[in-house]
């Protein structure tokens, strides 16, 4: 009985509730007009939670307890790890934007966050139904929160009313899908339901129902065609910051339970999940690319641009099994865990710099914005060219590479038509990149653009968040080793 109970396992999650509750009554009692108290110790917080997950990566500590509801794992440290940095670079870079905005000066922007990274958390070491349910719930009750915050703002209201519906809608598939599960198996347990379905013993008919509802539900998380309604109006009505925080470590939980259930759990349904999954990604590259050519606006211009990319993240998991075979499966699946790691730490630089060029009363939200950038300011000009030419995939970039990658999983999965389908989408949506690098570079700056200046941190940050963009794209083959042998230690396919 002691060993389901080993709490050292879970003690990222342990912490991370004592220290939020913590956070919240310290910034209950504070009379700290700018919370900068509670913005250090939630920074120091995420330290703490790095330090004390690398030390666990370090050590090879890995297991299930709670009765296999809770599993650590090599995969569930590095997202864990990436969580925590992510949220960490939001937070830095949303610091000014969140006292320039009288909606956002409550620490409830902090305490939120840390609350929505607690159910992330619960997700990526979920290694059972409810608890992947209850970590979803979790993270999306802060997120419902935190979108509303500017609850003077009919388009910020809009947005939280629609994400809440949508995401109520999408809970509800999940959870009739995993219902489905348990009645097709009668286990709740990932590891049990694998065994079953892998025995044969399972009720097929009703096992491949409750797969066309868990693949639904984890569409919508993921915000792929056609469960993507909520991205960009979401993404738009958000205050920046709290886009920011949509944009990041939410997209690595959605991908974590999508691996656990589709091929750790389900695994022995390849071929009736890859189908759908082909669907998915299809439509969500040609859609969002599409989409995203006819925006005004940068920030619906990057949440399409997200829906494309999500349809490179489905092409690796589609690519894992071929005939039965899962000989590839390591690499496929490592490939699309390394394009979802590059995504995020793209869209962090892509959204954090929209943060950075917002002033009080002026969202720098519109491509018109960005007019004669390079002229007001070289650096934030050089800094989202980067960006833009990563998320158009051009080399040397680490955006190229993470393509070339998945590409490479799909064409060796016999899928040639597929590759050459994300190609060609790929080379349509490299348009709208170039026209933000010819927005900044050749227009002539609007009259009376605002001056732009950056705080030292956020300036240094932002600097690293390009260099990495670069560098990794030079030497990709760290990352890449790291994410293929999380993905062949932590899976059984």
């Amino acid at each position: 009985m002691e060993s389901q109970f080993n709490f050292a396992l879970a003690a990222p999650e342990i912490l991370l509730l004592i220290g939020g509750l913590a956070i919240l009554l310290i910034d209950a009692f504070s009379k700290d007009v700018t919370h900068k108290l509670t913005h250090v110790l939630s920074l120091a917080l995420l330290a703490a939670l790095t330090v004390l997950s690398l030390v666990q990566w370090n050590n090879g500590v890995q297991g299930d307890t709670f009765h296999g509801m809770y599993v650590t794992d090599n995969l569930a440290h590095l997202l864990k790890v990436t969580s925590y940095l992510a949220v960490a670079v939001t937070l830095i870079y949303g610091r000014s934007y969140a006292l320039e905005r009288e909606m956002l000066r409550g620490g409830e922007f902090y305490v939120l966050t840390l609350f929505a990274l607690l159910g992330q958390m619960v997700m990526i070491s979920a290694g059972h139904l409810i608890s992947i349910y209850l970590g979803l719930e979790l993270m999306s009750l802060a997120l419902y929160a935190l979108i509303a915050l500017r609850r003077d703002n009919v388009v910020a209201t809009e947005a939280a009313m629609k994400y809440f519906v949508l995401g109520a809608l999408a809970s509800g598939f999940l959870l009739y899908g995993m219902s489905m599960v348990y009645g097709a198996t009668g286990q709740l347990g990932l590891s049990e339901v694998a065994d079953v379905v892998a025995s044969g013993q399972a009720e097929q008919l009703a096992l491949v129902f409750g797969v066309v509802f868990l693949v639904a539900g984890l569409a919508f998380k993921l915000g792929v065609v056609p469960f993507h309604m909520w991205v960009p109006d979401v993404y738009h009505g958000s205050p920046t910051a709290v886009t920011l925080v949509l944009g990041g470590a939410p997209k690595l939980a959605a991908f974590a339970i999508t691996l656990r259930l589709l091929v750790e759990s389900l695994h022995g349904l390849a071929a009736d999940w890859q189908p759908m999954l082909i669907i998915l990604a299809v439509l969500s590259l040609a859609i969002g690319n599409l989409t995203a050519i006819m925006q005004s606006n940068f920030k619906r211009m990057l949440a399409y641009s997200s829906i494309s990319h999500m349809g490179f993240v489905m092409l690796g998991l589609l690519a894992g099994v071929v005939g039965g075979q899962s000989d590839g499966a390591a690499n496929a699946y490592g490939a699309s865990l390394f394009y979802m790691l590059v995504y995020v730490l793209t869209t962090l630089g892509g959204f954090g710099m929209v943060l950075l060029m917002s002033r009080d009363g002026f969202e720098c939200d519109r491509l018109d914005d960005l007019k004669g950038l390079n002229r007001r300011s070289p650096w934030h000009a050089a800094i989202l060219l980067l960006l833009m030419f990563s998320l158009a995939g051009l080399p040397p970039l680490v955006g190229f590479y993470a393509k070339l990658a998945v590409l490479q999983a799909v064409v060796s999965a016999g899928h040639v038509w597929l590759a050459v389908t994300a190609v060609i989408f790929s080379l349509i949506g490299a348009f709208y990149y170039l026209r933000v690098v010819k927005v900044m570079y050749f227009d002539e700056p609007e009259e009376g653009a605002p001056a732009l200046t950056t705080g030292c941190v956020q300036r240094g940050l932002m600097t690293v968040n390009g260099a990495l963009i670069l560098l990794l794209g030079i030497l990709p083959g760290g990352l890449m080793a790291v994410s293929v042998q999380a993905i062949r230690t932590s899976l059984s396919f």
